[in-house]
């Protein structure tokens, strides 16, 4: 092969890591091993219904990986290094304030935007980056301490974002530069040797073990990466089996008889690991780590902004609910009950609602023969054709995050609360703020996604020979 194209690269990329993170995190082997059995035997029950979010090999060699960065320029230079890969940068996500725990990070996704490149493979990564400026959580000595700590390393090798920047623009790699280019990429994301700065790490570590874990290190890493599963409670159930500890609940919707929607998170615990400490008298020494853990995915449908509004407010209720803090999974039948009494059961109904994204393929056999006749003039109504089974819905997988999860899962592997002082005055950020510092517009999912939905109506109407009105 004289070149690889972006997607070639992207399927390569996200290999190398996985096999890299298996050797560096030995328990993430079994977790893909438990969630590809999980995934046939779901497949063995169900059919074709289990295909119906992504076909079976598409969702068995997903994965989305996480890392995390220090300073702006960081957080720009991994934009480069993704846009190699065909991956964008897609939704903003303040994890400041989405938990009671301390999480000091505000983060952006990059992936593949187009549905064919993300049917060709969907890697996509969790980027997040310290808000090394906010005073809630760093003093100004901090602040300035980390400045210098960031602007003194390095990343990202400019032979690496030569080659990403040569990639991004031309669409494709020589096989030699291709090549060289996965080498440097995967390298980057390598858990680093470097003795760890003990008293330095400690301090960072007061405010929260996420900053510690970004600011108190020479390199980044991948923190985890991340399997798709078909029946996370299941592959809940299969790991506590084999004697690995899982966080305490899965993350995001309950489990209920109705359509998955969105997005549900869990992993098992951080595990420690052996680095060699720098102390105070200049002695190195060996130490334990407890930052990298192991997450799993179960992907639903999208939903549309009036969906996430009653995704909210279900979430909200169910905080609420006295019983939702009692433990021992009482949350969990708290918000089943809440989904029960108030979301749609099916997906015909979430269409109808207009509460989530779908294309619609048209049924021929469904169309009656005097059809034009039966709408003398304007659009035809979309709920109409949904109704009379002319317009099939086909759900659009959430192929993004959702803040309070993630803030979740981080909140379950870190070793304490951390700090904030909210009598200070946060540092803002937004998704044109992230926009500015990635050097490239953050897409909005939901334009993603309508726009997706919108190109499957235009279809359907030259189908029909006539507009249709969402």
């Amino acid at each position: 092969m004289s070149s690889l194209e972006l997607w070639r690269l992207r399927a390569e990329f996200a290999r190398r890591l996985s096999d890299m993170y298996a050797e560096e995190v030995p328990a993430y082997n079994t977790l893909v091993e438990v969630s590809t059995e999980v995934n046939e035997d779901y497949l063995r029950r169900r059919g074709a219904e289990a295909e119906r979010l992504g076909s079976i090999s598409r969702v068995t060699a997903e994965r989305h990986g996480a890392v995390r960065v220090g300073s702006r320029r960081e957080m720009s230079e991994a934009a480069r290094v993704f846009a190699a890969f065909g991956m964008h940068p897609v939704g903003f996500y303040d994890l400041r304030d989405a938990s009671e725990a301390s999480v000091p990070v505000v983060s952006t996704a990059f992936r593949p935007v187009d549905p064919d490149e993300l049917a060709r493979n969907p890697f996509r990564v969790f980027t997040s980056m310290l808000a090394a400026d906010d005073p809630r959580f760093f003093s100004t000595e901090l602040r300035e301490r980390l400045r210098a700590f960031f602007d003194a390393r390095t990343l990202f090798s400019p032979e690496l974002l030569d080659l990403a920047d040569k990639a991004a623009a031309d669409g494709r790699l020589s096989a030699p530069d291709a090549e060289r280019l996965l080498r440097l990429a995967t390298g980057a994301f390598k858990l680093s040797g470097d003795p760890v700065d003990h008293a330095w790490y400690r301090t960072l570590e007061a405010v929260s073990a996420v900053a510690s874990d970004i600011g108190g290190v020479t390199s980044t890493h991948i923190n985890h990466l991340t399997p798709r599963v078909l029946d996370i409670d299941d592959l809940y159930v299969r790991m506590e089996a084999r004697g690995i500890t899982m966080i305490d609940e899965i993350q995001g919707p309950p489990r209920w008889d109705g359509p998955d929607v969105l997005l549900r998170q869990t992993s098992f615990r951080a595990l420690s690991e052996d680095r060699v400490f720098r102390f105070e008298d200049g002695r190195l020494g060996p130490g334990e780590l407890r930052v990298r853990f192991g997450e799993v995915e179960q992907r639903g449908i999208a939903l549309t902004p009036a969906g996430r509004d009653l995704y909210d407010r279900m979430v909200a209720e169910t905080d609420r609910h006295p019983a939702a803090r009692e433990g021992n999974g009482a949350r969990v039948d708290v918000a089943r009950r809440t989904w029960e009494e108030n979301f749609p059961r099916t997906e015909k109904e979430l269409a109808l609602r207009g509460l989530a994204y779908f294309t619609y393929a048209l049924d021929r056999d469904a169309v009656p023969p005097r059809f034009a006749d039966s709408f003398p003039g304007g659009p035809v109504p979309l709920h109409i054709l949904v109704e009379k089974g002319i317009a099939v819905p086909e759900p659009i997988v959430y192929e993004d995050f959702l803040p309070r999860s993630a803030a979740g899962i981080f909140r379950s592997n870190l070793t304490d609360e951390g700090s904030r002082d909210d009598a200070q005055t946060e540092t803002d950020y937004d998704i044109t703020v992230m926009s500015e510092i990635v050097g490239r517009p953050v897409a909005d999912p939901d334009d993603l996604y309508r726009r997706q939905q919108d190109r499957s109506l235009r279809a359907l109407g030259e189908a029909l020979g006539r507009e249709i009105a969402p």
